[in-house]
């Protein structure tokens, strides 16, 4: 058997529903493959011989053990390929030597070695391509049929288990594998959308920059040649350089105006957006508070906090749930004597882990530091708590240089 790269495993399942999944799919794997693999311990049950008893059930272990080592590499992307190759070639070793220690067990009794061949025939979708599954059933129904004439079995008995219920282990094994594979495609299709949109929004951004410099950058090379052409002492030098000097002023204002619409945020959206991106992932999000109260100065400067803090959930957490509260905080009806706030706690985090900053909630920190806000991060036993503020009416960075 020749291994095959198993794309639907190429890399681990980051959504938590996608892992309880792959684990059902493995405790599925790992059921029928043991069921088959109990059908030929029924031949040392009916073998009079100790010495073929004792030989059979060092074939039927070395198999057992072999085939769940092959089936678990294939089925876990972290495997390394060396590895999956040392499993899939001792168990080709295991299945021809089983013929030596396995096929006289119960000779006349019990189809043993053709319920070996069945569980070969069974995992063979996991390992190679269909091609090949048709080429192996063949070869292991050709050679059950072989060994039940040799042994004084009966052939179509042999044929029956190795070929038939061969053939419905590996349909049996191969439709969920089939089924998280879709899984997978869809999973990184989202992903790929996602890529996408951002490379479309950052085309966006770079055509409307372009379209801002464009002219007066023409513009302003123009007119530097001519004043370059000019005689020092001419007064229309003067003139000349006072107009490019506009239109520079002119652009560098376009732009950071640009900027700043490209970097201003609705907070209530990226609420909603967070709220979509942990249930996806399993985790029950609550949010309270009304997200569109926030000044949007101030909510320019929680959203990257957000973010960050729903990336740290979802990265260095195993939480179940996630509670987002926002809103204003404070006393008095004017903004700038009221705190924009954000908290957000959730569970599943590791006790033994270092409170620290992750370095994006360093980042967060600095930015809130610089508008007049804080941030404040701890671990009350198994739940994390971020609470960040910033003054209401906290004014952004001159020029759009916002978060």
């Amino acid at each position: 058997m020749s291994t095959v790269a198993a794309s639907p495993w190429a890399a681990a399942p980051r959504d938590r529903r996608l892992g309880r999944a792959r684990a059902l799919v493995l405790v599925w794997l790992a059921t029928t493959v043991c069921t088959s693999l109990l059908m030929p311990g029924i031949g040392l049950l009916e073998e009079p011989r100790p010495r073929w008893v004792a030989l059979g059930a060092v074939g039927i272990a070395g198999f057992a053990v072999t085939s769940a080592g092959a089936v678990h590499g294939a089925v876990t992307p972290w495997t390394t390929a060396r590895t999956r190759r040392a499993w899939t070639l001792a168990l080709v070793v295991a299945s021809v030597a089983s013929l030596a220690l396995v096929a006289p067990v119960a000779a006349g009794r019990w189809a043993t070695w053709a319920w070996v061949g069945a569980g070969i025939v069974g995992i063979a979708p996991l390992l190679v391509t269909w091609r090949w599954v048709v080429a192996v059933a063949a070869a292991c129904s050709a050679v059950s049929v072989v060994v039940a004439g040799l042994v004084g079995g009966s052939p179509l008995q042999a044929l029956v288990v190795t070929g038939g219920i061969g053939v419905s282990v590996a349909v049996v094994n191969w439709v969920p594998v089939w089924l998280w594979g879709l899984l997978l495609d869809a999973d990184a299709g989202r992903d790929a959308r996602a890529r996408l949109a951002a490379g479309e929004e950052r085309l966006r951004f770079a055509r409307d920059v372009h379209d801002l410099l464009g002219h007066s950058l023409t513009v302003i090379a123009l007119k530097a040649e001519l004043v370059a052409r000019l005689p020092a002492g001419d007064p229309a030098v003067r003139d000349e350089a006072a107009q490019i000097q506009r239109l520079a002023t002119t652009a560098l204002g376009e732009v950071r105006q640009a900027v700043h619409a490209y970097r201003s945020v609705d907070l209530h959206e990226e609420v909603a957006a967070v709220r979509q991106v942990l249930d996806s992932a399993g985790v029950r999000c609550t949010v309270v508070g009304q997200a569109a109260d926030v000044p949007p100065d101030a909510a320019a400067r929680l959203a990257p906090v957000l973010r960050e803090a729903v990336t740290n959930v979802l990265r260095h957490s195993r939480a179940t749930w996630c509670r987002v509260e926002v809103g204003l905080d404070g006393e008095g009806d004017v903004a700038a004597r009221r705190d924009a706030t954000l908290t957000v706690r959730n569970d599943g985090v590791d006790a033994r882990a270092a409170d620290a900053h992750s370095s994006g909630l360093d980042g967060a920190a600095g930015r809130l530091a610089d508008a007049g806000g804080r941030l404040q991060v701890e671990r009350r036993g198994g739940e994390f708590w971020l609470r960040a503020s910033v003054p209401a009416g906290a004014p952004t960075t001159p020029g759009g240089e916002g978060p």
